[in-house]
């Protein structure tokens, strides 16, 4: 078995005054020598032995299912980076009360890989209790396998459900309200600087931006900054003299919205004034992550190209495990950025349903100019 609070004293004896024995922290491994009414009597790889009560350890097919859910989202592409506010535990899925074991520190520093939304549950809703024990008619002396980490356990929400559909609400009854739609929350699976895979509630971590460009946020949430080039002040007071512009995308500060983003701004450097200015902005959209950074060569040479994805209809689909949705159908909008001026590019050049100027000027600006005429 292993560890799951952040630390625990292994006593001498299950009783009012006890002694401690030994001192053991969140992941490590237990093997199990004794099993008692609401304690176990365990062995820790340095040969300690003592008690500790149930709860505080989770069994190893528990474990195993987190080294799993690390190995099948290994290679997946990061979204943007992360900051925790506080210790946090990883979630198995999405949801405050549903298995939890790795234990991040605050300020520690996750990658975002997938955003999902499930429906908050008030104060009294039942948690979502680990899978029982099942005692062996004699003590159990196998070693546990080496483990990882786990987070505080005083998170309190439903299991993960998918998004509840607006055709599926009671009917309300005559002459009473009708009830209120239910809260929804936001949760990002998440991989840290170890490999680790799990689910963390959006609230209580921080985009990773720098403050030279978070302050243009202008109230919406930051969902990503991705740098498309970086250019030279020699009076900037970055490394090297070397300031990066970026692209930037923001939503409303709302939980469960149906997209990912529903704006996307470009700041460029100006050399002149030494500040950040708005090249280009486009909203409102409902775009969906990740966003993808190359480079296209052009007669000025290798400039920036970004890209990211829009919905092509309005079919969606929602996994049921987890809460993630995602449309059936996607277009891929693909912008270059020369100088200071943003321009579509790519295959898909039909017009983005957003009756927004930016869209007309950066599909003005894709378009080659016609050749001058010639006077005799």
């Amino acid at each position: 078995m292993y560890v799951a609070a952040r630390q625990m004293y292994l006593h001498d004896r299950v009783a009012a005054v006890s002694n401690r024995v030994a001192e053991v922290t969140n992941g490590q491994p237990l093997e199990v020598l004794e099993r008692g009414r609401r304690f176990l009597k365990v062995k820790t790889n340095k040969g300690e032995i003592g008690w500790i009560e149930e709860h505080a350890v989770v069994e190893g097919d528990l474990y195993n299912e987190f080294q799993k859910l690390g190995d099948e989202h290994k290679n997946d592409p990061v979204v943007a980076n992360a900051v925790l506010r506080d210790d946090m535990y990883l979630h198995l899925t999405p949801g405050r009360n549903t298995e939890h074991f790795l234990l991040l520190p605050g300020n520690a520093k996750v990658q975002m890989l997938v955003r999902a939304t499930v429906p908050k549950a008030g104060p009294g809703a039942p948690p979502v209790r680990r899978r029982p024990a099942t005692p062996p008619a004699a003590a159990v002396n196998a070693p546990a396998a080496k483990g990882t980490s786990s987070t505080p356990a005083q998170q309190a929400a439903p299991p993960p459900l998918p998004l509840p559909a607006p055709t599926e609400t009671s009917t309300p009854v005559p002459g009473q309200p009708a009830a209120p739609p239910p809260v929804l929350e936001d949760w990002w699976l998440v991989r840290d600087g170890n490999g680790h895979a799990g689910w963390l509630l959006s609230s209580r971590m921080d985009v990773d931006v720098p403050d030279s460009v978070a302050q243009y946020a202008e109230g919406q949430h930051i969902v990503g900054a991705y740098v498309l080039t970086k250019i030279t002040d020699p009076e900037a007071d970055t490394p090297d003299h070397r300031v990066p512009e970026y692209v930037m995308l923001l939503s409303p500060p709302k939980a469960g919205l149906p997209f990912d983003f529903d704006q996307v701004r470009v700041f460029t450097w100006s050399v002149k004034r030494h500040r950040y200015e708005t090249a280009f902005r486009i909203r409102p959209i409902q775009g969906y992550l990740p966003v993808t950074i190359s480079t296209t060569s052009e007669r000025s040479g290798t400039v920036p190209v970004f890209s990211f994805r829009i919905s092509a209809d309005s079919d969606v689909a929602i996994d049921a495990q987890t809460g993630a949705a995602r449309p059936a159908n996607l277009r891929t909008i693909n912008y270059e950025m020369i100088d200071t001026v943003v321009r579509r590019i790519g295959p898909d050049l039909a017009p983005i349903p957003t009756g927004r100027k930016a869209e007309e000027k950066a599909m003005k600006a894709s378009k080659p100019a016609k050749p001058a005429k010639k006077h005799r």
